[in-house]
């Protein structure tokens, strides 16, 4: 139980009328960590949470050992790459899913049609709203990176 469902009782029990009124939970987030995707390098985590959205950082196409897949075809490395956000989704307990929002960033906009068709086998019929941008580099010299917001 939240320290706000505590107010709420407490309150409520005094006969005071809290609907409309916004209770902030103690913690607005958690962070999330799981030994089956690659390693937080720098000042981030693998994702965090809120009480009901998850919220990852950008997913490589790297193994949870660390190996880079970076002189890889596109496809494999979108699909390692959406490995790594299942496998951290998993961890916060939701699952691609519950995705609502992805967002695909390319090193070349001409292999879309490439990541778009292994992009496709991750998600069903409901697929969540997706942005898929070119950018000028990515890290560590990657064809793709792919983070995801998703319900809990």
């Amino acid at each position: 139980m939240f320290l706000r469902d505590l107010v709420f009782l407490q309150y409520h029990s005094l006969g005071v009328d809290l609907r409309g009124i916004r209770m902030i939970p103690e913690r607005m987030k958690d962070i999330v960590h799981t030994d089956n995707a690659p390693e937080a390098v720098g000042a981030y985590n693998q994702a965090t949470i809120t009480e009901n959205l998850v919220f990852t950082a950008g997913q490589l196409p790297m193994t949870a050992d660390g190996e880079l897949l970076d002189d890889e075809p596109i496809d494999v490395q979108t699909e390692q790459a959406l490995s790594n956000i299942k496998a951290v989704l998993e961890e916060a307990g939701s699952g691609m899913d519950n995705a609502l929002k992805v967002t695909v960033y390319l090193d070349d906009i001409d292999s879309f049609d490439s990541m778009n068709e292994t992009y496709s086998s991750f998600f069903d019929e409901e697929a969540p709203a997706r942005s898929a941008v070119e950018v000028a580099n990515l890290p560590k010299g990657v064809g793709v990176e792919i983070e995801a917001i998703a319900a809990r």
